[in-house]
């Protein structure tokens, strides 16, 4: 009986972050704690921030930690690579704190994977915060192109599939769907 987890939801599909969701309401369900950090996903506000701000009881038992910058190099990003670089450093800090603390049953590294893939940080500093797992702690790891290394480490790993998307005919990030 698996008494910690390690979960990766990666693949080109819309439903990582969707999923992450699920399973931190299911969390909480269970009278435990999840906490998503993000490492991509910018200030603007999203319908989870929304859900949060009309469920205050909910602090300290999900909470969400923006600790991206928003997308690198695209959608008018002109932040220095820098300063994303820096945003996803603290936040991996803040992530690896959350994962030894008994505050949190569930911690949600959201967009890591691309974090990773973008070099704003190591596929090993994620690795490294995930040895020593304590008990009874669960922690998914999010995004496309998840490293080779995150897939091994899992114990648990989805690949959401791109089959047909409203953005293939020019269609945006529709509100409550994707954000």
């Amino acid at each position: 009986m698996l008494l910690s987890m390690v979960i990766v939801f990666t693949g080109n599909g819309k439903g990582k972050t969707t999923a992450v969701l699920g399973q931190m309401i299911r969390v909480v369900g269970q009278d435990r704690n999840a906490i998503m950090f993000q490492f991509i996903k910018g200030p603007w506000i999203s319908g989870e921030d929304k859900f949060l701000k009309k469920f205050p009881t909910l602090k300290g038992r999900f909470e969400i930690v923006k600790g991206g910058k928003g997308f690198v190099g695209i959608w008018g990003d002109k932040l220095p690579f820098e300063v994303h670089k820096k945003a996803a450093e603290k936040t991996l800090e803040l992530a690896k704190k959350a994962i030894r603390s008994s505050a949190w049953d569930l911690v949600v590294l959201d967009e890591v994977n691309v974090a990773v893939s973008l070099k704003l940080i190591g596929a090993k500093n994620v690795l490294d915060a995930l040895d020593g797992l304590p008990m009874h702690k669960f922690v998914i790891l999010t995004g496309r192109n998840a490293p080779k290394s995150f897939i091994g480490r899992a114990d648990l790993a989805t690949e959401m599939r791109e089959i047909k998307h409203p953005y293939e005919m020019g269609e945006l990030a529709l509100k409550g769907v994707e954000f």
